[in-house]
């Protein structure tokens, strides 16, 4: 198990902006792709971002690619969300997840932090 640990959810106003974090504490996540996944009330899980562990290469989904961008710092095993002109329908329980590979299944997830736009 590897213990991932969001920061940085909290009530944002639409068009603001936001960045969540995820470490794992002392453990190493050199192995792993880090990204973000999120849960919407009534609706299905979305991917939203991944780091590759060796190349660095990233992808965000395209439903939020114009606003979202991601970043790890290896060093401090930290992968980052950053959010900005956030909108209503980014609300969701966002979670940090852990992959072997970005186009494999989610190993490890944190669990969880609150994000909520308020129109």
């Amino acid at each position: 198990q590897v213990p991932l640990v969001e920061s940085g959810g909290g009530v944002v106003q639409s068009g603001g902006s936001l960045t969540l974090s995820c470490s794992a504490g002392g453990y190493n996540l050199e192995d792993f792709g880090l990204g973000w996944l999120r849960k919407a009330p009534g609706k299905e899980p979305e991917r939203v971002s991944c780091i590759e562990r060796r190349s660095g290469q990233k992808w965000v989904a395209d439903s939020v690619n114009d606003r979202f961008s991601t970043s790890r710092d290896n060093v401090k095993n930290t992968v980052f969300l950053h959010m900005n002109n956030v909108k209503p329908e980014d609300t969701a329980l966002y979670y940090c997840a852990a992959f072997y590979y970005c186009a494999g299944r989610t190993e490890y997830t944190g669990p969880g932090t609150q994000v909520t736009v308020s129109s």
